[in-house]
């Protein structure tokens, strides 16, 4: 199959193409950086098809050589840098990608993937090219990569300007209180609330479920499960449409990891399976064994349920997991939800366990759902995360495991002090310092899966977030340091 699951009316051709484009003066484009922020812009429709014809066009380089705030990283990276002159790298446009933006009058949209201008060949870190080349990976065993993301995200009655004018302080909660699963809180700001649903339908972005979550303005969007590429399209494209809708109703939502200290902070829980060539779940035991009681063989009781290949895919998972947590969890304030998270249902140490949110991977399996819909659930990954390096790093590791055919260890929910300090519990990173220390190790698996280039670059990228953390001065050492030190 394609990596990529064609939408609704996607294009097969140029004839299809132009016939799809007619009438229309401008198309929007659209490729994602590391940071999972989408940097495109308007093309004339004339530009556009001469683009797709010649397989690409020009797009700066300098979306891989500054950071989210379109700062240029001082340490000179791979791609894009003083050397070469932040030269054009080439976009090229998914044709299988094709939606119509609902509230910018139905303009056509394509997403676009970065080539090398002089192999041609994927950048090392463009965030869909990296997911491609999982994919193709797991192709090679006749396999396909399934996914799915839940977003729970923050609501403020503010907008862009309002928030710099206060400084980022003060900010107004779109709803007061705790209010998971609320019917009555979604009858506040329920033209926004509705809209985010059915926008997202219309944006060919399925919905499973939508609800308000715990927390002053918290919803979350459970996305429907689909192919890995697919699913990580849309998990991007929510977020910008979510933004979009926010912005026309005076309502800005956040999908920051953690952004009140008390308060737990926002999930983006990835759900992940394998199929064969016929649909058929690879981490499903059989119907027999699913009625007498489950897989004979199985490590424990927790595992009985799913497949062996299963089994291993969670032991490479758990394997290699602390040398990849930038790619799970890529900010700074990503990790303050992790410390002392389990108080807040963000597992903070490599464990698993059947039906367990208390665990940093839960098992979704027979009884509790159908065999088809077997899967493992990751719980670390914040809703801050870029989805294509989440989801690249979780079907790398889990393949690895599969080929190494690694031993799992006993499953572990609930730990005490003790279980950390004595290392019977392998502690994430509790900071993106010591994250990327480990990710950029010589020994790190990371290197093995990702690549040096992959990793010295974006390893790079996280050395710039550390450091610009350690230079600022944050209102709280102000208050706590001024007037006693």
């Amino acid at each position: 199959m394609s990596e990529t699951v064609a939408t609704s009316g996607a294009p097969k051709d140029m004839n299809e193409l132009k016939k799809l484009l007619d009438g229309h003066t401008k198309v929007k484009v659209a490729g994602i950086d590391v940071d999972g922020v989408l940097r495109g812009k308007f093309m004339s429709t004339e530009k556009f098809l001469s683009a797709v014809k010649s397989d690409g066009f020009g797009f700066c380089s300098v979306v891989f050589g500054w950071d989210m705030h379109d700062q240029v990283y001082p340490k000179e990276l791979l791609i894009s840098n003083r050397k070469n002159g932040y030269r054009d790298v080439i976009a090229t446009v998914d044709l299988l990608t094709f939606r119509q933006i609902p509230w910018e009058n139905d303009v056509p949209f394509f997403l676009v993937s970065f080539n090398d201008p002089e192999t041609r060949e994927p950048l090392c870190v463009c965030p869909r090219s990296t997911l491609r080349r999982v994919m193709r990976q797991a192709e090679r065993k006749h396999w396909d990569c399934f996914a799915g993301v839940e977003y729970e995200y923050f609501q403020f009655k503010e907008t862009p300007n309002t928030i710099a004018e206060k400084g980022f302080t003060g900010l107004q909660p779109l709803t007061s209180g705790m209010h998971g699963y609320s019917l009555l809180r979604t009858q506040l700001n329920n033209e926004y609330f509705t809209s985010l649903f059915d926008q997202s339908l219309n944006f060919q972005i399925p919905i499973e479920g939508h609800h308000t979550e715990t927390g002053p303005g918290v919803y979350e969007t459970a996305l429907a499960y689909t192919s890995a590429l697919r699913m990580a399209d849309n998990a991007i494209l929510f977020k910008y449409l979510a933004k979009s809708i926010g912005m026309q109703q005076g309502v800005l939502p956040s999908f920051m990891a953690k952004p009140w200290g008390n308060l737990p902070g926002c999930s983006g829980h990835v759900h992940v399976s394998l199929r064969d060539k016929t649909g058929k779940n690879i981490f499903a035991v059989t119907d027999d064994e699913a009625k007498h009681g489950g897989r004979k063989g199985a490590s424990y009781d927790d595992t009985k349920f799913i497949s062996q290949e299963c089994e291993w895919f969670l032991a490479g998972i758990l394997d290699g997991i602390q040398d990849v947590m930038p790619m799970l969890v890529p900010t700074i304030n990503g990790y303050k939800r992790l410390v002392g998270g389990e108080a807040y249902w963000a597992p903070n140490a490599a464990t698993y366990g059947y039906d367990s949110r208390a665990a940093s991977i839960r098992i979704i399996a027979p009884p509790s759902v159908p065999l088809s819909a077997t899967r493992l659930e990751i719980r670390i990954t914040g809703a801050d995360m870029n989805p294509y390096f989440a989801l690249s790093a979780i079907f790398l590791l889990g393949l690895r495991g599969i080929e190494m055919k690694l031993k799992l260890g006993p499953p572990i929910s609930h730990f005490s002090a003790e279980d950390r300090t004595n290392g019977k519990v392998k502690m994430l990173s509790t900071s993106l310092e010591s994250a990327t220390t480990r990710m950029m190790a010589k020994s790190s698996i990371a290197r093995e899966i990702f690549g040096n280039d992959f990793v010295e670059h974006f390893g790079g990228t996280r050395q710039h977030e550390v450091n610009l953390w350690n230079e600022a001065v944050t209102n709280w050492e102000v208050e706590r340091y001024l007037e006693l030190a």
